[in-house]
């Protein structure tokens, strides 16, 4: 597998990390970006980055995407010079990005058709920090034999690569694991706010309920970040959890599930981003709840 090249497509949070570790596990990585200056900090650490996008298609084996949503993945698939025009049959797609599961499905069977590409649908999980450790926990849709087949390549990305049955699986997954991170971050932004004007020192939160049923991993990693206002970095996006929260909803109407806190948590984060924070980290949800004088 290490003489197999990899294209990687998207430079965001996820994807420096991502690449970097590919290239740092001996592959053969190329990347592309739409905006190019993402690239840069893997140029500086010597991965090949390929001005344009036909270019990455052509010389790689396996092409992997991790892009902002589903407009973003059909632009790479089906526009112009995208993976329908430039791609080959011998070629795999592995698609990291969280997009709609039913767009998903008639991607993939649109590629296949046209290209004999074969696609896995990998969403991920575990943040930026999972990115850089290589402990991301991958939620993949496709043939069971082709993902067993990716398993060493997927390797230095994950602790763990869980098959979830057909194309269209791995991203109905990452939707049920983006409703409970949601609802988990809006909720904690609640108790963090509730420690502080009950008098209790809120830092000491995570630590205390540290091991017990309330822990989470994202408790650990933001709750510190709310109680100190520490909001730079940004390690995600309030955008990125809204826009899965509406698939969640959107998902559930079609299938005629009963999703109410989702709902909630929803219009919840739709109000937080619509007050100038949809670029911001999550872990800016504590203003919702901060007093007036605590913000003055």
């Amino acid at each position: 597998m290490q003489s197999k090249r990899i294209g990687f497509i998207g430079m965001g949070l996820m994807g420096v990390p991502m690449s970097l570790r590919l290239h740092r596990a001996g592959f053969s990585v190329s990347v592309w970006n739409r905006s190019p200056d993402k690239s840069k900090p893997l140029k500086e650490h010597g991965v090949r980055v390929c001005e344009h996008l036909h270019e990455l298609i052509s010389g790689s084996d396996i092409l992997m995407t991790c892009v902002t949503d589903t407009s973003a993945v059909r632009a790479i698939v089906e526009g112009p010079g995208g993976i329908t025009e430039q791609g080959r049959d011998s070629q795999v797609l592995i698609d990291f990005s969280s997009i709609d599961p039913q767009a998903t499905r008639e991607l993939a069977e649109a590629l296949l058709s046209k290209t004999g590409i074969r696609w896995i649908d990998a969403p991920v999980s575990g943040g930026v920090a999972g990115a850089e450790q290589g402990t991301l926990a991958i939620m993949a849709g496709g043939d069971a034999a082709l993902i067993d087949s990716m398993r060493p390549i997927l390797e230095p990305l994950s602790q763990r690569v869980t098959h979830m049955g057909p194309t269209g699986s791995g991203q109905v997954t990452k939707i049920c694991n983006q409703m409970i991170v949601s609802c988990n971050v809006l909720v904690m932004a609640e108790v963090m706010a509730l420690a502080e004007k009950s008098g209790v020192d809120a830092k000491q939160i995570p630590e205390a309920l540290k091991g017990g049923f309330a822990d989470s991993i994202p408790l650990q990693l933001t709750g510190p970040r709310m109680a100190e206002r520490d909001f730079d970095p940004v390690k995600w996006h309030v955008k990125t959890l809204l826009k899965d929260l509406d698939m969640a909803n959107a998902l559930a109407k079609d299938s005629a599930s009963a999703v109410p806190m989702a709902g909630q948590a929803a219009e919840l984060m739709r109000l937080h981003a619509t007050q100038g924070s949809a670029e911001r980290d999550p872990c800016t949800l504590i203003e919702m709840y901060s007093s007036k004088d605590e913000e003055a």
